[in-house]
């Protein structure tokens, strides 16, 4: 391909593993959320957890608000609960939840206790480097509220490589990713085929497939922070993606992959 002129990053997964496990929250919650006070069969905890599941792994990377709102769509349909909130009050509390854990890391991280190495897939700092080295424009397009976004980049050292970062804004339901990848290419400044979009989740790679612009996909391994991960690779391989790594460490390849060096 052509050298790009701007790259935009999912953050969760793809460049931070701060909120690795969050599947591990979300999905009892909704469990419980749907389920309520009733006492499941073996079948019917079995189905439940059967679609539960299904639907975090084909949601992993829109906005947290769209997975609160089939969560408030399902709990009605299955009517077990008789207390259904909405999308927002669900987002609420499983975002209290999810933030127990991290905040617990970041609170490691900025006393100094862990480096933020621990907490960032390996490889993804040199190549942040050596891309703004070549004035490419860096961005962050995330579907996790947009001043925890701006908080976690920060306390990782990543936010000074990024033109801008642009997580979910609070109380909209707005794809932020959608809206990166359409505000650059209507800007004019950037054509689709000097565009790459580098994530973990479906949603991005689907969205950069549908815009033109290149679409890699880094199926990692957020425990090892290195290596594939074979069901995001599954799962990337399904949405499209032009090619799939596991980490950064391979940095020619990439260099080579977004037109900076002939492999």
């Amino acid at each position: 391909m052509s050298t790009v002129k701007a790259v935009i990053f999912d953050f969760d997964g793809t460049i931070s593993t701060l909120r690795a496990g969050w599947e591990e929250v979300m999905i009892p919650f909704m469990q419980e959320s749907i389920a309520g006070g009733r006492a499941l069969t073996e079948a019917e905890e079995a189905r439940l957890r059967a679609e539960v599941e299904s639907y975090v792994d084909q949601s992993t990377g829109i906005q947290t608000v769209f997975q609160m709102q089939w969560l408030a769509e399902t709990v009605r349909r299955y009517g077990w609960n008789n207390e259904v909130m909405d999308q927002w009050q669900y987002k609420a509390e499983y975002n209290r939840l999810l933030m127990e854990k991290v905040e617990r890391r970041l609170q490691l991280l900025e006393s100094g206790e862990l480096e933020r190495e621990n907490f960032l897939i390996k490889g993804s700092e040199q190549l942040l480097d050596r891309l703004r080295q070549a004035d490419i424009a860096l961005y962050v397009a995330s579907g996790t509220d947009h001043p925890d976004v701006e908080r976690e980049a920060k306390a990782l050292g990543v936010y000074r490589y990024f033109a801008g970062i642009h997580g979910a804004p609070l109380r909209q339901a707005e794809c932020p990713k959608e809206k990166i990848i359409s505000d650059l290419l209507g800007s004019g400044a950037t054509a689709a085929e000097q565009m790459a979009v580098i994530g973990d989740g479906k949603v991005e790679i689907t969205l950069a497939k549908a815009s033109g612009a290149a679409a890699y996909g880094l199926a990692s391994d957020e425990l090892r922070r290195e290596g594939i991960n074979p069901v995001k690779e599954a799962r990337l391989l399904a949405a499209g993606a032009d090619w799939i790594a596991g980490d950064f460490l391979n940095l020619e390849e990439w260099l080579g992959r977004l037109g900076l060096i002939d492999l």
